[in-house]
């Protein structure tokens, strides 16, 4: 699976927003591109929304201000993560470098296994912030680095 690059996606965030009769911003569009995941439905989704913030503020067109604003509020992290993403990698990082299976890792997120295989994990696993093992998932030391905790010295599986 390949992801759209911020560039792509900002084109296509650009276009819609023409379609949906709002201005934006250049470097709006390409924040919105950034937080989406490298994913278009992500970006239009973040863009609508966006879009409704701007609106409610009576602006004739989406400013990056605004955006960033907008974004926030709506708990996307400069990185794309959201609160869902952010309590995965939390959990694998109190993990210490041991894997935890799936079913283990929903149950504790309270989500659906085929939520968090199908929805959660592609960005993460793809990016680099997770692995998957024969015994199950683990932090990477980029996790540990995004989420400013020390990462496990011995007796961790850490790659």
């Amino acid at each position: 699976m390949q992801f759209y690059t911020p560039e792509e996606l900002a084109r296509i965030v650009s276009q819609a927003a023409y379609k949906l009769g709002k201005e934006i911003e250049r470097e709006a569009s390409l924040e919105i591109a950034r937080r989406s995941r490298g994913t278009p439905r992500i970006a239009l989704r973040l863009l609508r929304r966006v879009r409704d913030f701007s609106d409610v503020a009576n602006e004739e067109r989406i400013t990056v201000e605004r955006t960033r604003y907008a974004l926030d509020e709506l708990g996307i992290n400069t990185l794309g993560f959201d609160e869902m993403d952010l309590k995965l990698l939390r959990l694998l990082a109190q993990n210490r470098g041991k894997p935890m299976g799936l079913s283990t890792i929903a149950a504790a997120l309270s989500e659906d296994e085929g939520t968090v295989e199908d929805v959660i994990e592609p960005y993460l696993l793809a990016n680099g912030y997770l692995e998957r093992t024969a015994k199950g998932r683990c932090a990477t030391y980029k996790t540990y680095d995004i989420l400013d905790v020390e990462p496990p010295k011995e007796g961790g599986t850490l790659f």
